[in-house]
């Protein structure tokens, strides 16, 4: 079963939402945990035994472990476990882009269910150009699995690079929607290869007409997004996966005040 189906089961069952598991040190200190490894493995584990039976969607952000060496690569495995064994799909934010080997190697680490961090979905960075993200895209039609690629991002330098106007007169964004609509061409019942649409974009001006995949909105909530924005910017696009962690983990180390933040933002 492929990703899109998988994911486009998993909203229709849970609705569209996605949360964070972000064990930044003000998030482990908001929760009175020490920010170490012992305290990002309690957290995380918290969110999951919270969420991922209620969840579509749980999105940990490796930097936050990897910053723990070995023993947080180690938490990080196990919190992809607990979390795929309770029913959630886990997207690893790892935003990784590399060419070649280089990328399939971190393709076959993530979206190879034999590899002990294998996620449901990884996000990519394009920006050393679409093509070069063909050894992930190859890694999760035969494993699957999904992506998620970078294609309009909220935060202030984003612009100088995916708003630029290419030779042939769009935008480079427009261009990422466009190698992402072609990798998804026929796939039923929704495309693997996603985007990455911040949720505080202000405007897209992208023709996402033929993606036929879905769009991770991040930014809902402590950002600024609101469900208003995900309309005006999307329409009613059932494939759009808005995103949130702060709004969402602040109310924690409580696993009913998880729940009951997570049941807000889901609407």
């Amino acid at each position: 079963m492929s990703f899109g189906a998988r994911l486009e089961a998993a909203i229709d069952k849970r609705g569209p939402l996605c949360v964070g598991i972000d064990p930044h040190g003000s998030l482990l200190r908001e929760w009175g945990l020490a920010d170490d490894v012992a305290g990002a493995e309690r957290f995380s584990r918290t969110v999951v035994q919270a969420l991922a039976d209620r969840v579509a969607v749980l999105k940990p952000q490796s930097a936050f472990f990897e910053r723990f060496g070995s023993r947080g690569i180690a938490v990080l495995e196990t919190v992809i476990g607990e979390a795929r064994a309770a029913g959630a799909l886990v997207l690893l934010d790892v935003k990784r882009g590399d060419i070649g080997s280089t990328m399939a190697g971190y393709a076959q680490a993530y979206l190879d269910p034999a590899r002990p961090l294998a996620v449901d979905a990884v996000t990519l960075s394009p920006y050393l150009g679409f093509g070069s993200l063909a050894p992930a895209l190859e890694a999760a039609h035969t494993f699957g699995a999904g992506v998620f690629v970078l294609a309009l991002t909220s935060n202030p330098e984003g612009p100088q690079v995916q708003r630029a106007v290419t030779a042939g007169g769009a935008s480079v964004a427009q261009s990422i929607v466009d190698g992402a609509a072609a990798a998804n061409a026929g796939a039923v019942p929704l495309g693997s290869v996603g985007l990455v649409i911040g949720a505080t974009v202000g405007r897209t001006d992208l023709d996402l007409d033929a993606l036929n995949g879905p769009i991770l909105a991040p930014g809902l909530g402590a950002q600024g997004g609101t469900p208003a924005d995900l309309r005006r910017l999307f329409g009613e696009r059932a494939t759009v996966l808005p995103a949130t962690s702060r709004e969402v983990l602040r109310q924690g180390p409580s696993v009913a005040a998880l729940r009951a933040a997570a049941d807000r933002a889901l609407g």
